[in-house]
């Protein structure tokens, strides 16, 4: 049998920022993933420079020999309606290719890696947690995204019919040919809302790689979706007409809606197992970062004792940071749908509604100060 302190099942963004953390503080801590690292990872790819900071990450560094696309502007407007362009001109946002970001993050986080071995066994023995009859720790993260299995262990703590974001969405290279073709500039990603503002697709090109995809808050024929939105793009010759076909799909909850259990006795869910997207934008890579290192100092500070009371500021540091959990029935809106879509076709066509609100406010946050810690 295996023991760590500490053992975080994934070794996405959530895990490997609370494993580095962790080790930081002189823990033994162990990731086990089922994949095998670098692995294909489906998103749209993209942070903000606050990310880098809070991970230490110097951007020169890190982008001599990956992909760190900066973002100075966005076009966003209606899929079917005109567009508008805001600039920046700076970087206020940067494109990577998750499989790197995600690679560089675990390798660096001086955890023990478990990697390739699926948790087939979850059992609670004592104060601890044992495994697949192998790994045994005091304390467990779940950090495994929406389908973690430490999640599902845990159980939901409110309506299991809260809204769950589905998405289809595909990344690949470039041809020199396709690269003259795409009229999507690397600097400018392109944001598309559904006409009945269920959900966006987008065009994001970061260097010669291209992802393209399409997230709705139903889950009723996204594939039809995504085939509409991409033939839109094609007409508009905004993509080449032969991108690949085999698009890939995920699902995640958005917070404050999301039904997943945050804690229990030695356990604590970060992350997309938490269900910590923004509801907005659906961006989950800094919630999933910030949820990693609020865990880390919850975990030193009980210093051994795992109880669940021990470990509630979790959810206090959680609820000061993105609010207090909602149940779906209480957030559902009460502005009918015609009117909604009046509304939207007005605001999405206003120089400063789009800035301010949709950009600023929903996708980079920039109202949200940097996170502090007390002992960090």
């Amino acid at each position: 049998m295996q023991s760590c302190d500490v053992l975080i099942i994934g070794g996405g963004p959530a895990g490997s920022t609370c494993a580095w953390r962790l080790c930081q503080a002189g823990l033994k801590v162990l990731v086990l993933d089922k994949a095998v690292f670098p692995r294909p990872k489906v998103c749209a790819g993209w942070i903000i420079p606050l990310v880098l900071e809070q991970l230490q990450i110097d951007p020169a560094e890190y982008g001599r020999d990956r992909v760190l696309q900066p973002f100075t502007a966005f076009r966003t407007g209606r899929i079917g309606g005109p567009q508008l362009q805001t600039d920046y001109r700076k970087p206020v946002s940067f494109g990577i290719r998750r499989s790197e970001f995600d690679h560089y993050l675990l390798a660096r986080s001086g955890a023990c890696l478990q990697l390739g071995e699926p948790v087939k066994m979850i059992a609670r023995h004592g104060d601890g947690w044992v495994i697949n009859d192998r790994f045994a720790a005091r304390m467990l993260l779940a950090a495994g995204g929406h389908f973690c299995p430490v999640a599902r262990f845990l159980g939901t703590a409110a309506d299991a019919a809260c809204p769950l974001i589905v998405a289809e969405e595909i990344e690949f290279e470039l041809s020199p040919r396709q690269q003259a073709e795409c009229r999507v500039a690397p600097e400018i990603p392109e944001i598309y809302f559904c006409d009945d503002l269920q959900g966006y697709g987008w065009c994001v090109r970061k260097g010669n790689f291209l992802n393209v995809g399409l997230g709705r808050e139903d889950r009723q024929r996204i594939a039809q979706h995504v085939a509409s939105f991409c033939d839109y793009l094609r007409q508009k010759e905004k993509i080449p007409a032969d991108i690949p076909r085999d698009f890939r799909g995920h699902v995640y909850f958005v917070y404050p809606r999301s039904p997943r259990k945050l804690l229990g006795d030695g356990v604590l869910a970060i992350g997309d197992a938490a269900g910590l997207a923004y509801p907005e934008s659906g961006e989950g890579i800094r919630p999933a970062v910030e949820s990693g290192l609020m865990a880390a100092a919850v975990i030193v500070a009980a210093a051994g004792d795992y109880r669940a009371e021990r470990l509630e500021p979790y959810r206090r540091m959680l609820e000061a940071r993105f609010g207090k959990r909602q149940s779906h029935a209480s957030s559902r809106s009460l502005i009918p749908q015609w009117l909604k879509r009046q509304l939207a076709k007005r605001l999405l066509a206003n120089h400063w509604f789009t800035r301010r609100v949709v950009l600023d406010r929903w996708f980079l946050r920039a109202n949200q100060p940097p996170l502090e810690i007390d002992g960090s």
